[in-house]
């Protein structure tokens, strides 16, 4: 009973950071925070259920793997997204299952918490971005590709997929990851800062 009850702390104190703490002030999407939570709950809750019964675990797990599918195909979302959905989903698992020793479970939600914080930090490849980018030429060579999207971006460019090349309309839709340099950062900021202060200035 008391490895229950310390698995259950740990996983309603777990799945709060993952979602308030960790996922929100990140992306801001209030309703992924609720179905984060409910999700979490709603496994902890069934899986404790039938680990004390004699109704068999496969079609409990089997039960929410067919929810998990159905929510996660009813809106569009990003793959970081479907991470945090199977952190939660595993963090009610674990607690649920509440496996002996009695610090297992805690230390199993700590762990997967810890992971999610690492992984997804804003710091960790900072300034790689993915973008889809409509070219209003058409491109069958990659090279002059690449070269024509460094210059648009001011960046480097990592990896490109086409995913669309119209020579009737003269077009190339393109999947392109680069990394942004620090001389454009910079010059992207002053562009930006100095309207700011030219406004500014007029108020004043």
């Amino acid at each position: 009973m008391t490895t229950m009850w310390a698995a259950i702390g740990a996983d309603v104190f777990s799945v709060m950071v993952l979602a308030y703490v960790v996922y929100y002030r990140r992306y801001f999407r209030r309703d992924l925070v609720l179905a984060y939570v409910a999700l979490n709950v709603g496994v902890l809750t069934v899986t404790t259920l039938l680990s004390t019964s004699s109704a068999g675990m496969g079609l409990g797990l089997g039960l929410f793997g067919i929810l998990s599918i159905i929510r996660l195909r009813s809106s569009s979302i990003t793959q970081e997204e479907v991470a945090y959905y199977f952190v939660s989903l595993a963090l009610g698992l674990v607690a649920g299952l509440h496996p002996d020793p009695v610090w297992l479970a805690p230390a199993l939600c700590v762990l997967l918490v810890g992971i999610m914080y690492v992984a997804d930090h804003p710091r960790f490849a900072a300034r790689t971005y993915r973008q889809t980018v409509t070219v209003d030429v058409a491109h069958p060579d990659l090279e002059s590709l690449k070269a024509a999207l460094e210059e648009l971006l001011g960046a480097t460019v990592l990896h490109v997929v086409v995913q669309d090349l119209d020579m009737v309309r003269d077009l190339t839709v393109v999947d392109v990851r680069f990394r942004v340099n620090a001389q454009a950062r910079q010059q992207t900021k002053a562009a930006v800062s100095a309207p700011r202060e030219e406004m500014l200035a007029i108020v004043r």
